[in-house]
């Protein structure tokens, strides 16, 4: 949260995406390539940097140690007029953000614009306390968290209006303690947004403990992409999520919702360096696609505080761009894959929007 914000009792979710000046509008004229080149260059990591780092990537079985944070997982400080700006307003708004419940490496490049002048943040729905206790995940928990605020879907529809978004991730907390799991509460904000507006939705969501009526909520309330992160290989599940989370589970979630609408776009996402193997990872993602996933991020796993699950391995750049190719192969729609990648990558976002909006001119034109 923010140090100089005093703390809401209820908090609206969002994601902020291209904020440029001191408006909040859609960079409609960047390419899918221009958007790429926001982030790191993999061919320049392993042409230069990448190659010329001799440092330890991976610890041994049994050590005890902390490895060294590798060159091209350096971010710079966060700062920069767009970066003030941003917080500024979002203050002022009573919003928390994912990006510093979460700890994100990217938030210096996201919030500050990059070299396009173009910025990011993700907000969270049902409030900033999750009811889970992930080992990966800074985000704090409860057991029983603030109540909903019933006013949350509109008042957030009418701040995203109001900015002028052309594609938004609404993503949330985990809430156990509700019989749906928050799932009328996600689809009526959805619905709001979709009344004032043609903005393009994605909704980063739980597994509402399996509930095929919470999953089907969501999926009718005409949102754009469904999304559910699996985190991590189906080995070391128990170890790296709650216990209520289950790897099996994530992907029954992400399959029922491309049975209830197959025409909706699916997404997942995978941490890497928490000791799992290429096989895994392969079986992973070739699990995701048996489930109908057309959407895939992986990126590095980075331990936000001693008190989570150490790096084991510091995956290369190179290793990501091959498995961004394999993803390719077995068909994905799109694949991010890259060290500083995260589940709410803009560049997927921008590309995601290409694929939805010519869905809509063709079924426009079938009408």
């Amino acid at each position: 949260m923010f140090q100089a914000l005093r703390k809401p009792s209820r908090t609206t979710a969002l994601v902020v995406c291209n904020f440029h000046s001191t408006q909040l509008q859609c960079i409609k004229e960047k390419t899918f390539s221009q958007m790429l080149e926001d982030g790191p260059d993999l061919k320049d990591f392993v042409a230069g940097t990448y190659k010329e780092y001799d440092g330890k990537l991976k610890l041994d079985k049994g050590d005890k140690s902390r490895l060294r944070l590798p060159p091209w997982l350096k971010t710079e400080i966060p700062m920069g007029a767009n970066y003030s700006r941003l917080k500024s307003q979002l203050r002022q708004l009573r919003l928390s953000t994912v990006c510093e419940e979460a700890r994100c490496p990217n938030i210096g490049e996201c919030w500050g614009g990059g070299k396009h002048g173009t910025a990011t943040a993700t907000i969270m729905l049902m409030g900033d306390t999750c009811t889970r206790g992930c080992r990966f995940c800074s985000v704090k928990t409860s057991r029983t968290p603030l109540p909903l605020d019933p006013e949350e879907p509109i008042n957030t529809a009418n701040a995203i209006t109001d900015w002028g978004l052309d594609y938004v991730v609404l993503t949330s907390v985990d809430r156990d303690d509700l019989d749906d799991g928050g799932a009328n509460h996600i689809a009526e904000t959805v619905k709001e947004i979709k009344k004032k507006s043609n903005i393009l939705v994605e909704c980063l969501v739980p597994d509402f403990r399996g509930n095929e009526k919470s999953i089907e909520t969501v999926v009718n309330s005409n949102l754009d992409v469904f999304a559910h992160n699996i985190e991590t290989v189906e080995r070391l599940t128990p170890f790296v999520r709650d216990r209520r989370a289950q790897y099996r589970q994530s992907l029954k979630v992400l399959k029922t919702a491309k049975e209830y609408n197959p025409e909706l776009i699916t997404k997942s996402s995978i941490m890497l360096g928490l000791g799992e193997t290429d096989e895994e990872i392969e079986q992973a993602m070739r699990d995701l696609r048996e489930a109908g996933v057309g959407a895939l991020t992986l990126g590095q796993y980075m331990q936000p505080t001693k008190r989570h699950l150490k790096v084991i391995e510091y995956v290369t750049p190179e290793k990501f761009k091959n498995l961004e190719i394999l993803g390719s192969e077995l068909g994905f729609l799109y694949t991010a894959s890259g060290p500083l990648v995260r589940s709410s990558y803009r560049a997927g976002e921008f590309f995601l929007t290409n694929i939805l909006k010519k869905r809509r001119n063709k079924q426009a034109e079938n009408q």
